[in-house]
């Protein structure tokens, strides 16, 4: 049996690009099939599975909106048809609605930002337990949610919404944990602080990184690969007695 077929599909929402892109390279590398999921950006989803496969792996792009509850349907129905039975999830898809103060906020944006991060994650979730849950016949499993320190710091002035809804994917990795640790699956969350991606320069603020930097303990931004490792490692069998547990990847901020 091959190793992929031994630590079966993973899952990674928001695979196309970022932290999501880093993960999804890093679990090829350990032996996980992987299916890329993308809501827009289909041509850097297929760059990604294109440096998977060239280095050997197997990956498959799939295109789906996690705020859809048909789309999270068709996107486990397609990663098992393509890659086989999954085994693995990580929630990385989100959106920050932008910068704005609570009071100037927009309705449209805040419901958005909930339905992606928020339904978004506990759709893929229903889906994943439904298959991997021995309770529904399955052999276990695990799951990563892409947490925030904004969870935690709150975000003021900037994304208050975007970081109540990391606080709730706190609450659900703990309560999911907590309901299906019986059941062979183990539900985790790792919280990226402030991380070199592309996620600042598209909500408008290219240089807030190095603004920043000097209130990280550390004095620098992490990297997608001090992420991506986090979530390996919660994916694997060295965190075999690991969950409900939340990890800060936020060089001390």
């Amino acid at each position: 049996m091959s190793r992929q077929a031994q630590l079966g599909t993973l899952i990674v929402t928001g695979a196309s690009r970022g932290i999501g892109a880093a993960i999804a390279r890093l679990a090829a590398e350990r032996g996980f099939s992987v299916a890329a999921n993308f809501a827009k950006g289909a041509a850097e989803a297929e760059a990604v599975v294109q440096q998977i496969v060239s280095g050997g792996g197997r990956a498959h792009a799939i295109q789906a909106d996690v705020a859809r509850e048909e789309d999270v349907v068709r996107l486990f129905k397609t990663a098992e048809r393509e890659l086989g039975p999954i085994k693995s999830l990580v929630n990385n898809a989100a959106i920050t609605g932008g910068f704005s103060r609570v009071d100037s906020v927009s309705a449209e944006a805040l419901a958005q930002v909930m339905a992606v991060n928020i339904s978004g994650s506990i759709l893929c979730c229903r889906e994943a337990v439904r298959r991997m849950s021995t309770r529904h016949g399955g052999t276990g499993g695990a799951v990563v949610n892409i947490s925030s320190r904004a969870a935690r710091t709150g975000s003021a002035g900037e994304w208050v919404h975007y970081a109540a809804s990391k606080g709730a994917i706190d609450s659900f990795t703990i309560g999911l944990a907590r309901e299906v640790a019986t059941e062979g699956i183990r539900v985790n969350a790792v919280a990226p602080g402030l991380i070199e991606t592309g996620l600042h320069a598209a909500n408008g603020e290219p240089h807030r990184l190095d603004r920043l930097a000097p209130t990280i303990p550390m004095q620098r931004p992490g990297t997608t690969l001090e992420v991506a490792e986090a979530v390996l490692w919660l994916l694997s069998p060295a965190a075999s007695y690991t969950t409900g547990a939340i990890i800060e990847v936020g060089g001390g901020r």
